[in-house]
């Protein structure tokens, strides 16, 4: 007898559903603009037939954690797809992500912090656009890249330290780095403490000076499952919401 247990069914265009609802109701209740919030359905773990469901109820943003994943998946699942790397990002990883999903599928690298991960992603671009016809490639075909900032301090999370770093760094990848497009910040806060929120928006002002960008224009990524409202009110562009349109991860077989 089978001691393993059943796989719970989840509804997954149920809860994109749900989610998307308190986006908008979280945007009404603060008087936010009406569909100013992305989001970006994490599938990390989980099997293509489930991110199908995702798409077929619309949802076509998703994110990755693990390189070896979103290239098996992306290579599985439609071209239309928007596909987001959101874990840490080997710096050896970036030249084969790129090569395998290419400008069209790569939405964005929101999780840069060094100028040797931007250099070889700059480099990985330049590479897969040679692959290419030339007549296939636009001259603004760019990477999206975020920017990640540690706001919580702690030394387990990824990222610059500082809205000095993350201006001083901004300016050298728009020096350096032709083939990458800085589209915002991303953070990944202390668990109930939204004053990390607050610290990636006083980020987003230094960054927008550095770069003489508007400051609306850049996208900020913060807010998870269990705080994604509390990121909205707050200024999120971008919320990443995993286990509450999946279900809990299962990381045994990770990638």
């Amino acid at each position: 007898m089978s001691t393993e247990e059943p796989m719970l069914e989840v509804d997954i265009a149920a809860n994109i559903a749900d989610v998307q609802s308190n986006i908008s109701q979280t945007l009404k209740d603060n008087n936010m603009t009406e569909n100013s919030v992305r989001l970006i359905a994490v599938s990390k773990t989980k099997p293509v037939e489930l991110l199908m469901q995702a798409y077929d109820a619309g949802q076509r943003y998703f994110g990755e954690n693990y390189a070896q994943e979103i290239m098996s998946k992306a290579e599985e699942m439609p071209d239309d797809i928007k596909w987001h790397f959101i874990g840490p990002l080997q710096s050896n990883k970036a030249a084969p992500l790129v090569k395998s999903l290419g400008l069209k599928k790569l939405n964005c690298v929101e999780t840069v912090s060094t100028m040797k991960l931007a250099n070889k992603l700059n480099n990985a671009c330049t590479a897969w656009k040679e692959s290419q016809d030339p007549g296939t490639i636009g001259k603004n075909d760019k990477l999206g890249i975020y920017i990640q900032v540690n706001t919580s301090g702690e030394e387990s999370k990824s990222g610059v330290n500082n809205a000095l770093e993350c201006a001083e760094l901004a300016k050298e990848i728009l020096e350096s780095c032709p083939n990458l497009k800085i589209d915002g910040l991303m953070t990944i806060g202390a668990p109930g403490d939204y004053s990390c929120f607050d610290t990636l928006v006083e980020c987003r002002k230094e960054v927008a000076e550095a770069i003489a960008v508007d400051v609306d224009s850049l996208v900020l990524s913060m807010g998870m499952s269990g705080d994604y409202q509390e990121a909205i009110k707050r200024g999120s562009t971008s919320v990443r919401v995993g286990s509450t349109i999946f279900g809990a991860r299962d990381y045994s077989n990770k990638k």
